[in-house]
C-alpha cells in the first residue's frame, strides 16, 4: 500500500535500504576495476581472465535483469530484493575467498544473479511504498544519495586495495548486506503487482543468457585460441540462441491464454525512435564500458598511479553528473533531446580522444584531468535526455519494460565491447604486464571507442526527433532528477521491468 511519507521514520529507513542495497551492487563493478592489477598479480590471471572477471558479472546481470523485475512483481518486491541481497553477499564472500581466477569468475557470475534480483527492486519498492506526492522527492533523494555513493566508492575501493588487499573489495559487501536485510525486513512493506499473472518467460531468459554467454566467450577467447572447436561452438550457440530468442518472443507476443508474457515485447521496436535510441545506447555504452575497464588499468600499469589515485581519477565525471544531469534533462524537455544528446556525445568522444594520450609518467592535472572533464561534461549532457527519450518513445503501459530493455541493452553492449575490443587492439595474454604494449593497445582502444561515440552522435542527429520530449506528458519526465547512472540507464520506477 503506497502510503508511506518521506518525512516519517519508516520512509527514511526504506530509503536507506534501497540506496544501500542498489549501491552495493552498482559500486562493486567500479571498485573491481580498481582492483584488477593487484588481483591479476595474486591469481596469475591473463588478460582474458581480467575480461571474464568483469564480464561474468555483467553477463548474468544483463541476461536475467528483466526476469528479476518480473519475479519481484509476482512474488513480492521486498522478498526478491532481500533474496538478491543475500545471494549477492554470499557470492561476494566466495569472490573474496577465491583461490584462483576460475573460481573468481564463477563467483562473479553468481554475483550477477544476485544483482539481477535486487537491482530492479530498489526503485520499484520506492514507487510502491511511498505516497504519490512524495515519490518524486523520494526518487530524487535515492538518485542523489546513489550519486554520492558513486563518488565515494572508487576512493574507498582504491584505499581498500592498497591497505587491506583486493579481497576486501568483495568481503566488505557481507556486513553491508546484513544491514540492508535487517532494515528491509523490519521497515520495508511487502508489495506486488496484482495484475502480474500467467507464466514466466523462462525460455526467453535462458536463450538471452546463452546468446550473451556464447557470443562473449567466442569474442574473448578467439584471439588466443583461434578457430578452435570450443570457440566455433560458442559462436554458433550464441548466434543460434539469438535467432531462437527472437522467434520465441515473437511467438509469445502473438499468443494468449496460458502462454507466458514475452520477456521482451517485440512490438516495442515498432516505434522507430525507440529502436533508434536503443541503437544509440548500444553503441555508446559499449564504448563507455571499454573505457571504464581499461582506463584504471592503464593508470596503474602504464602511468604508475596507486590504486587510490587511479580509483579517484574519474571522480570529476560523477561530480559533473551530480551537478548537471537534472539541468540537461530540463533543457532537453524545452528544446528536444536531439541537440543535447548529439553535443554531449561529441564532447564525450573528444574526452576519450584526450584520454588516449595518457601514458608513462602522466601527470593527473596536465594529462588526465582535461580529458576526464570533457568526457564528464559530455555524459552530463547526454545520459538524462537519452533515458527520458526511451521512456517517452514507449506507450505509458510499457514504460517499465521499455526502461528495463534499455538497461539490458546498455549492459549487454558493455559486455560484448569489453570482450571484443581489447583483443582487437592487441591486449591479450599478459599484455597488462608490459607497460609499452598496454599503452599502445589502450591508445588504439580509446580511439576506437571515441569513434563509437561519434557514430552514436551521427545516429542521434538523424534519428531522434526534437519533439520527443516536448510532446511527452509530465509524468514521463525522467525520474533521475539528481544523478543519472553511468554504468547503465536507471530502471524506471513504475514497474522496474
Amino acid at each position: 500500500m503506497a502510503d508511506v511519507r518521506l518525512s516519517q521514520g519508516r520512509g527514511r529507513w526504506i530509503l536507506l535500504a534501497t540506496v544501500l542495497g542498489s549501491g552495493v551492487a552498482s559500486l562493486d563493478a567500479t571498485v573491481v576495476n580498481v582492483a584488477l592489477p593487484k588481483l591479476a598479480g595474486d591469481l596469475s590471471a591473463s588478460m582474458a581472465g581480467l575480461q571474464w572477471t568483469v564480464n561474468a558479472y555483467t553477463l548474468t546481470l544483463a541476461g536475467l535483469i528483466l526476469l528479476g523485475g518480473s519475479l519481484g512483481d509476482r512474488f513480492g518486491r521486498r522478498r526478491v530484493f532481500v533474496i538478491g541481497v543475500v545471494w549477492f553477499a554470499v557470492a561476494s564472500v566466495l569472490c573474496g575467498a577465491a583461490p584462483n581466477v576460475g573460481t573468481l569468475i564463477a563467483a562473479r557470475a553468481l554475483q550477477g544473479v544476485g544483482g539481477a534480483l535486487l537491482t530492479p527492486g530498489s526503485l520499484a519498492i520506492i514507487q510502491a511504498s511511498f505516497d504519490k506526492d512524495d515519490r518524486p522527492r523520494a526518487v530524487g533523494a535515492w538518485s542523489g544519495l546513489s550519486g554520492v555513493a558513486g563518488a565515494v566508492g572508487p576512493f574507498a575501493g582504491g584505499w581498500l586495495v592498497e591497505v587491506a588487499g583486493w579481497r576486501w573489495v568483495f568481503l566488505l559487501n557481507a556486513p553491508l548486506a546484513v544491514i540492508v536485510v535487517l532494515v528491509a525486513l523490519r521497515h520495508v512493506p511487502e508489495t506486488h503487482d496484482p495484475e502480474a499473472t500467467g507464466r514466466f518467460d523462462v525460455a526467453g531468459a535462458v536463450l538471452a543468457a546463452l546468446t550473451l554467454a556464447g557470443t562473449t566467450y567466442a569474442l574473448t577467447e578467439a584471439p588466443g585460441k583461434g578457430a578452435s572447436g570450443a570457440v566455433v561452438v560458442a559462436g554458433v550457440v550464441g548466434a543460434g540462441c539469438a535467432v531462437g530468442f527472437v522467434l520465441v518472443e515473437r511467438w509469445l507476443g502473438r499468443g494468449g491464454g496460458r502462454r507466458p508474457q514475452p520477456m521482451l515485447p517485440l512490438t516495442l521496436f515498432a516505434d522507430r525512435e525507440f529502436s533508434a535510441v536503443n541503437a544509440v545506447t548500444f553503441v555508446v555504452y559499449g564504448g563507455m564500458g571499454v573505457m571504464f575497464f581499461l582506463f584504471v588499468l592503464n593508470l596503474q600499469v602504464v602511468s604508475g598511479f596507486s590504486p587510490i589515485a587511479a580509483g579517484t581519477a574519474l571522480l570529476p565525471v560523477t561530480v559533473l553528473m551530480l551537478l548537471l544531469s537534472s539541468r540537461a534533462g530540463a533543457l532537453a524537455q524545452r528544446i528536444g533531446p536531439r541537440v543535447p544528446m548529439t553535443v554531449g556525445l561529441v564532447l564525450a568522444a573528444g574526452g576519450m580522444a584526450l584520454v588516449s594520450r595518457v601514458g608513462a609518467h602522466a601527470s593527473y592535472v596536465r594529462d588526465v584531468l582535461p580529458g576526464v572533464v570533457v568526457f564528464g561534461l559530455g555524459l552530463s549532457a547526454m545520459v538524462a535526455p537519452l533515458t527520458a527519450t526511451v521512456l517517452a518513445s514507449a506507450d505509458v503501459r510499457h514504460a517499465g519494460i521499455a526502461s528495463g530493455v534499455n538497461n539490458a541493452v546498455a549492459r549487454a553492449a558493455g559486455l560484448l565491447a569489453v570482450a571484443a575490443i581489447p583483443p582487437l587492439v592487441g591486449l591479450t595474454g599478459d599484455a597488462y604486464r608490459d607497460p609499452g604494449k598496454f599503452s599502445h593497445g589502450f591508445r588504439e582502444a580509446m580511439l576506437v571507442c571515441s569513434g563509437m561515440l561519434l557514430a552514436g552522435a551521427v545516429l542521434t542527429l538523424f534519428t531522434v526527433k526534437d519533439d520527443s520530449l516536448r510532446t511527452a506528458p509530465p509524468e514521463r519526465e525522467p525520474e533521475c532528477h539528481t544523478h543519472c547512472a553511468v554504468g547503465a540507464p536507471p530502471l524506471e520506477a513504475d514497474r522496474a521491468a
